[in-house]
Order: structure tokens, then sequence, then C-alpha cells
């Protein structure tokens, strides 16, 4: 999908935010370190790169969003509480400057996006899917170390169960 309208795109990351913000919500500390295989990327290491990659991804458009910077001493890399503040706040940051400096027809304008022209329309629709993939594999990595994992387009296993029914196979 290439976005054509901002308010397409704030709906949408209004629901897929939320969405990326209720599954850090479920995080802790101790499971930021939680891989897989050893070496492979861990829960840490996949929401600090959703985190930065909103700031990183808008960059490249011209956009100056909110990312975090670590030499700072404000962000935590192995706190929990510091990786869901600092999403919130690079998210938004994200609507406010959309909202600010982008019209419509800016969605039509063309960037060099990893060596490839994207159109802003279509960036905006790579940075919602980005969201979408890199939180399902941590959707896995919770479930292995442990935690809950909300429902994000319906219930989750848990919340079938907090409901009184009989979870989906």
């Amino acid at each position: 999908m290439i976005y054509k309208t901002l308010d397409e795109f704030l709906s949408d990351w209004g629901y897929e935010g939320a969405a990326t913000q209720k599954v850090l919500n479920n995080l802790t500390d101790e499971s930021l370190s939680k891989e897989v295989i050893s070496g492979g990327r861990s829960l840490g290491f996949l929401g600090w790169h959703l985190t930065e990659t909103i700031g990183e991804m808008m960059s490249k458009t011209g956009l100056k969003v909110f990312t975090p910077d670590f030499t700072s001493g404000h962000w935590d890399e192995k706190s929990a509480a510091s990786l869901k503040e600092c999403y919130k706040h690079a998210s938004d940051s994200l609507v406010e400057k959309l909202k600010a400096d982008w019209k419509d027809s800016t969605l039509q304008e063309e960037d060099d996006m990893y060596g490839e022209k994207w159109k802003r329309g279509f960036t905006l629709s790579c940075l919602i899917t980005h969201q979408i993939h890199h939180r399902g594999q941590m959707t896995v990595l919770m479930r292995q170390a442990g935690l809950k994992v909300p429902g994000i387009y319906g219930p989750s296993y848990e919340e079938w169960q907090a409901m009184g029914m009989e979870p989906m196979k």
C-alpha cells in the first residue's frame, strides 16, 4: 500500500503504534536479553530497533523525528521502562512532525531510501509493516520468555482464558 493521504497513515499508525506499545508494555528488564539462539536477536534488540527505526527511516525523508541518544544517559538500553517511554516519545514525535511539516502532496515526493527511490507514501507504509514484522518476532520471544502476550488483531491465548472462553486452537 502506498499512502495517498496523511490521515490514512495517521489512522493506521494510531492503531499499529498502540499495538507495538502494548507489546513493549509487557516486557521486563530480565526479558530484554531473551534470545532463542546464542547471538540471535533479543527482545531488547528488537524493541530498541523498532524505536530507533522511526527516527532513522524518517531522517532519510528529511523529517526530524525524535530518536534515542544513548550517549545522553537518559535512555537505558537494559531498562524495559526506558524502552516503553522512549518508544512512546518517538511515536508521538512522528505524529507531531508529520502533522506540522507534511501535507498530502508530500507523500508523492521521492527520497533515496536504502539505495532505491521511494515515494514518501510508500516509506510510511514500510515503516508500519516493519513494526508489524518485528512485533510478530517479539511475541514469539515473549511466549518463550514466559511473558503474557497481548492480543493485537484479536484476543491472545491468555485473553481468551480471561474472558472465560476456550482459546481457539
